[in-house]
Parts: C-alpha cells; sequence; structure tokens
C-alpha cells in the first residue's frame, strides 16, 4: 500500500504518540493549519467545515467523530476534508477540559446534581457501564441475562448530560474558529495567488526572452545569408 508505514511502531509506541505526538501537538497544530489552509476550496466553505469539526469535537460520539463531523459539514455546505482536520480541536490534552465542563454545564442545564441518586462517583458510574458492556457482549453468546442498569445509570449521569452541556459551547467553539479561520484562508490563499502570478509572470518572461533571443539569431543569419560574399583577390 502507497501510505503504509515501512517500519511498524511497536503498539505502546503508537498509543504513546496518540496521547503526546513525536513532535508535539504545537507542530502537528501548525501541520493540521497548514493542510486546511491549502485546500482547493473557497475560503467561507473551507471555514464552515473547520465549525463543523470544532462543533463535533464536543459531543461525546466517541468512535464517530468523522462521520458526526462530515454529516454537519454536509449540512452547512463546508468542505468535509476541513470538517475531518478540525476534529482536531479534541485531543488528549483538550478532552479533559472538554468532558468535564460539557458534563458540569449538561447536569445544570437539566437541574440535576450528578450521582446523588445512585450514590455513586463519575468513576464507579464509568466501571458500572463497562461491566454491563462487556457482560451484555458474552451474554450474546452464552444463556446470561443481559443487564442495563450500569449503562442506564452512565447515560444519564454522564452521556446525556455531556450531550446536552457540550451543544452551546461547540457552536460558540465552532463560531470563533469559522470567524477566526475565515480571514486567515483567505490572506492565505490570496498571497498564495500572488506567488503563482508572480512566478508564472517569470517563467512568461524567460520564455519571451528565450523567444526573442531564437528570433535575434534567426535574423541574424537571414541577414548574414543575404549579405554579398567579399570579391576574391
Amino acid at each position: 500500500m502507497v501510505f503504509k508505514r515501512r517500519d511498524k511502531r511497536p503498539l505502546l509506541t503508537a498509543l504513546r504518540e496518540a496521547i503526546w505526538p513525536r513532535t508535539g501537538w504545537t507542530r502537528a497544530f501548525h501541520y493540521v493549519k497548514h493542510r486546511v489552509n491549502r485546500l482547493p476550496d473557497r475560503p467561507h466553505r473551507i471555514a464552515r467545515g473547520v465549525f463543523a469539526g470544532v462543533f463535533i469535537s464536543f459531543t461525546p460520539f466517541f468512535g464517530f467523530h468523522f462521520l458526526s463531523a462530515a454529516a454537519v459539514a454536509l449540512l452547512v455546505r463546508g468542505n468535509v476534508l476541513a470538517s475531518l482536520l478540525a476534529t482536531f480541536f479534541g485531543n488528549p490534552v483538550t478532552f479533559p477540559i472538554i468532558a468535564v465542563s460539557s458534563v458540569k454545564l449538561g447536569h445544570w442545564m437539566l437541574g440535576r446534581t450528578p450521582g446523588l441518586h445512585h450514590g455513586d462517583s463519575l468513576g464507579a458510574t464509568f466501571l458500572a457501564a463497562g461491566h454491563d458492556l462487556k457482560h451484555n457482549i458474552v451474554a450474546i453468546f452464552t444463556p446470561a441475562h443481559t443487564e442495563w442498569s450500569g449503562l442506564a445509570m452512565f447515560f444519564k449521569d454522564v452521556w446525556l448530560p455531556y450531550l446536552v452541556g457540550g451543544f452551546i459551547p461547540g457552536i460558540i467553539a465552532g463560531v470563533i474558529c469559522y470567524y477566526i479561520s475565515l480571514p486567515i484562508i483567505e490572506a492565505y490563499q490570496k498571497r498564495r495567488r500572488t506567488r503563482l502570478k508572480e512566478r508564472l509572470e517569470k517563467i512568461r518572461a524567460k520564455i519571451a526572452t528565450k523567444r526573442e533571443e531564437k528570433r535575434e539569431e534567426k535574423t541574424a543569419r537571414v541577414e548574414a545569408a543575404k549579405a554579398p560574399e567579399a570579391p576574391k583577390p
């Protein structure tokens, strides 16, 4: 395959670089910004794609962020590839901040207090949901009965508040990134068009110079051929 790595990375290395890239998150951010700027599309469509990707980063659709971002980008008539790149806004550095703030805001918006009616902590909620998920997968192949109490508690105390609480901050962050990225993309594309125009003009000037030189050489040869020969002594 064209994009397959020649040197396969060990599993621990791949996991470590997924959390903290080898070149650092700053360089990774600049790489994503460079890729977004170079997308061959109109600036407002690319900026709409950025909005879609940033907005989806505030949702709990983990594992489906790419598909969700592409769907939102199509809905707002934005650039799909830009939306996929913009999901980089949600990364291991920002996800804890996004998750905690979204869950807390969601509980406040829903008028709930997490864990009081169950008497469990947030960690216990995750453990209970994981236990139910594992048990129900095993139950598909065994006579065991499915259990949904832990998953229901996770949906009520974590997932639903996360979804509700992340909606407004996601829109706000997406709109901010839209208005920040739009003039940057416009300036980048304008500067790139200027450089391409200057390069094209230089190429045209070189071609014109070569044509002029060939024309002068041809004229000189013609004149030399027409010139009378000097008389022999």
